[in-house]
């Protein structure tokens, strides 16, 4: 793993030493790729690209087997991210957006279905493309009063369709263009893939603010989920059956400078170009979404019930002509899926069970990189970057960071630290950056439920949004 980590750190050393940056947006960026329908602006349609490469050296779960062939360590290069968006504004009362594009591709998954074997349809080749988010919004109170064009201090949206004004926390509603992390903990999305299409559920929306307070809300339809419960396990599993509708809603007070709400993403690093500072909470209920077995064999029910809390800090700090600042982000969930609920999972996972592992080797978590996602019980996490001063020459930022998770799940016999470390290499800001970072992850016995060891993967993003 040495060498390999060697080798991805000479290659974005190379890359950074040769690019330059600015702050959040490149000063090139300006309004984006917008095409402007009329002479004062307001009519426009804006297209947004990016993506997010990545090269990982990954200490597998024991019992891994990658492509047929037992792995201790593997090493790829694949697609975590490849993104278009496009919205239109012909009227200030309405709005239109489509999101599409294509996750998690590597040299032997997250290819399209059917996809498998070798040749042109083999293992990890044809990704599917897809709609993430496809919604329509009309503003009952528009942020900017049409008489007098100033703006409202009260305003009001409502939409319908795909879409991703999601409920619990902040970070459910983060932005995947610009995350202090490389990524998102993944259980800040708590349905994902499971009740949700990556993240997103189709349902109707309201949004907007008064004065400082933010607020959405939304009632949605949940995916169908059929998973069966096994016997007498007392373990609830996804099964929403036909589905209740969903509640669901995030709230939160911006004491600082007031930010976009246009569309539904969270920033996560303003990379010190403003000065935030927020409280939130939220919710997610869901009847009926999971099902049991109970001891005597009784097959039971159970709602879905989601809260968190957080805060938001993004500050400069110092001397304004150096441009530190320090981001922070702290979030706790309480999570009730029914009884001894737990989910696993891997991202960009390219390990398979080894049918030959001794029982005694095996663990929870499963075979690649995964790990204890989440599960009824709670999560503590917390994230923090610091924006090192400007260069002489001005032309790459450096923010190391940091971050970590305690996870308390009833199913297991002891809580999970995980912990992440990196540093931001903004070539343009987050336009153009290039992150390195380190996570460490826990796993557990799979019969006990009781810690076993530790495993760690290492990864270098290559990020251009525009």
């Amino acid at each position: 793993m040495k060498k390999t980590i060697l080798l991805l750190c000479a290659i974005a050393t190379t890359l950074v030493c040769n690019n330059s940056a600015s702050a959040q947006y490149s000063e090139n960026y300006g309004s984006g790729l917008k095409l402007g329908l009329n002479e004062k602006g307001d009519k426009y349609v804006r297209f947004m690209l990016w993506d997010q490469i990545w090269a990982r050296s990954i200490d597998n779960n024991p019992g891994t087997s990658v492509n047929g062939a037992p792995s201790t360590n593997s090493m790829d290069i694949g697609a975590r991210r490849i993104r278009l968006l496009a919205y239109a504004q012909i009227s200030p009362r309405y709005l239109i957006l489509f999101h599409m594009g294509v996750n998690n591709q590597t040299f032997d998954a997250g290819g399209g279905s059917g996809t498998t074997g070798t040749g042109g349809y083999g293992a990890g080749k044809k990704p599917q493309f897809f709609f993430h988010e496809a919604y329509s919004e009309y503003a009952i109170l528009p942020s900017l009063n049409p008489k007098t064009s100033k703006p409202n201090k009260f305003t009001m949206y409502f939409g319908g369709g795909l879409h991703y004004f999601n409920g619990v926390s902040r970070m459910s509603s983060a932005s995947t263009a610009n995350f202090l992390m490389v990524d998102a903990p993944v259980f800040n999305w708590p349905n994902i893939e499971n009740s949700d299409q990556f993240g997103m559920q189709y349902g109707l929306y309201i949004k907007g603010l008064i004065h400082k307070f933010h607020y959405q809300l939304s009632i949605d339809k949940p995916f169908a989920t059929n998973l069966a419960a096994k016997d007498s396990a007392n373990v609830a599993v996804d099964n929403n059956k036909d589905a209740a509708g969903a509640l669901s809603g995030y709230f939160d007070y911006q004491f600082l400078d007031q930010e976009s709400n246009v569309l539904a993403y969270r920033v996560g690093s303003y990379v010190g170009s403003k000065k935030v500072f927020n409280i939130g909470g939220g919710f997610y209920h869901e009847s009926r979404g999971t099902v049991s077995s109970t001891v005597t064999g009784i097959a039971q029910t159970h709602d879905i019930n989601q809260f968190a809390a957080d805060v938001f800090l993004d500050m400069p700090v110092g001397n304004k002509t150096k441009n530190m600042a320090i981001t922070a982000y702290g979030v706790f969930y309480n999570f009730d899926f029914g009884p001894n609920y737990l989910r696993t999972s891997g991202t960009m996972n390219n390990g398979a069970a080894n049918p030959l592992t001794p029982a005694a080797d095996k663990v929870l978590e499963g075979p690649g990189n995964a790990r204890v996602l989440l599960g009824t019980g709670s999560i503590a996490y917390l994230q923090a970057g610091l924006l090192l001063p400007k260069f002489k020459s001005n032309k790459v930022r450096l923010q190391p960071i940091a971050a970590y998770a305690y996870k308390n799940f009833e199913s297991l016999k002891a809580p999970g630290s995980y912990w992440d470390a990196g540093v931001n290499f903004y070539l343009d800001a987050h336009n153009a950056k290039i992150t390195a970072q380190y996570s460490s992850r826990p796993l557990y016995n799979a019969t006990t439920k009781e810690l076993k060891d530790r495993k760690g993967e290492f990864i270098i993003q290559f990020q251009t949004a525009l």
